[in-house]
């Protein structure tokens, strides 16, 4: 028979046996816990809309004249784009990017009108470019062939960014696109100082031609 000393013993070396496998356990099972349900929720990752269509400008295949109307004659005259680029979902019209104009281009066929214009109306020294940059598009843009629609914006002129809408008509193929829009700028309005003289006296709003072209990519083009 076993002495009564040795049975305690080997009783106590079996309780903390069973106590120290006891605290490893939790110690799992807190840490698989703290796994699985600590962690921090994550928003699923949603892929970009396969909609979306941009249009690149190509600004050597593109013009933007202007006509200003005055009492003695009409002037006509051009600027040279700089860039362009569109990006828009045909769905929801919602739009973005630019198209720049150099303001230093601006000329009318006229050495001394066109210095007056660009050193006391335009002060295209100060405000060296133009731009459009368009937010919304309203109508419906056929992914192939001709639309005609009205595209919302705003109009960055002598520093100053102005609200304004623009019926555009445009041609989209496989990988190319034209598109031309007419629209008036209301300068004297928009707070550039007018070219009135004694003599004459010119039209408070300017006439604006565009006809654009440039690349078309992204999923959602035809």
């Amino acid at each position: 028979m076993m002495p009564a000393s040795m049975t305690m013993e080997k009783t106590q070396r079996r309780i903390l046996r069973n106590a120290v496998w006891g605290m490893w356990g939790c110690a799992f099972l807190v840490s698989v816990t703290v796994q699985v349900w600590g962690r921090p929720s994550q928003e699923p990752v949603r892929p970009p809309n396969a909609e979306g269509i941009t249009l690149k400008l190509d600004p050597e295949h593109s013009t933007l004249t202007w006509t200003l109307g005055s009492t003695l004659h009409t002037v006509h005259g051009k600027f040279a784009l700089k860039s362009g680029q569109l990006q828009f979902d045909p769905e929801s019209g919602r739009a973005s990017g630019e198209f720049i104009a150099f303001a230093t281009s601006g000329e009318s066929g006229n050495d001394s009108r066109d210095k007056k214009m660009h050193r006391e109306i335009l002060e295209s020294a100060r405000y060296p470019d133009v731009i459009f940059r368009p937010t919304k598009i309203e109508g419906k843009v056929a992914r192939t062939g001709a639309s005609d629609v009205q595209m919302r914006g705003t109009f960055l002129l002598h520093g100053t960014e102005h609200e304004i809408t623009v019926p555009v008509h445009s041609e989209l193929t496989a990988d190319r696109w034209k598109g031309s829009a007419k629209f008036s700028v209301p300068y004297i309005q928009w707070g550039l100082r007018s070219p009135n003289t004694f003599l004459l006296k010119a039209d408070p709003a300017v006439e604006i031609d565009l006809e654009l072209s440039g690349t078309l990519q992204g999923a959602g083009a035809p």
